[in-house]
């Protein structure tokens, strides 16, 4: 049997993209805002939507749901912006509804399946189990990789 080098422990918000929820590591969450008008950019990477302007601040927005490789949704009001800590900045997350800050303790996350997923497995960190639902936990870094975020 493998065995995991460190397990994927603490808070996570999760959020719903598509039928599935995601999570990331709360300590990469900067603040979640309603949606705003955002400026599409020339030449970006098909998921990033463009920018907006957040008090004063130029951050780029990805669509979660393009970077997983789904349709785009029709806008509803429970779309939201997840704002994280990139490398070089702040990114929005533009998701489908945020849904909990969920905790998983040790043995609540084990390693994601090498097939079977919906999105690319190198974007998930874990699999988190609570309340009898299975959430994708990410790894922020990835998913933002290649973006400049």
């Amino acid at each position: 049997m493998g065995e995991t080098a460190t397990s994927i422990t603490g808070k996570f918000l999760t959020f719903q993209v598509g039928n599935e929820e995601y999570g990331i590591a709360i300590q990469a969450v900067r603040e979640i805002i309603a949606v705003l008008p955002i400026t599409p950019v020339p030449g970006a990477p098909a998921h990033m939507m463009g920018v907006i302007n957040l008090r004063g601040k130029v951050i780029p927005v990805l669509s979660m749901r393009a970077r997983f490789g789904l349709p785009p949704a029709e806008p509803h009001p429970h779309q939201v912006i997840i704002v994280v800590d990139g490398q070089s900045g702040p990114v929005g997350l533009y998701a489908d509804r945020v849904r909990e800050v969920a905790t998983f303790q040790e043995g609540d996350t084990e390693p994601p399946p090498s097939y079977g997923l919906q999105i690319d497995t190198s974007l998930v960190a874990a699999l988190g189990k609570s309340q009898g639902r299975i959430r994708i936990l990410l790894d922020i870094q990835r998913v933002l990789a290649g973006i400049g975020g």
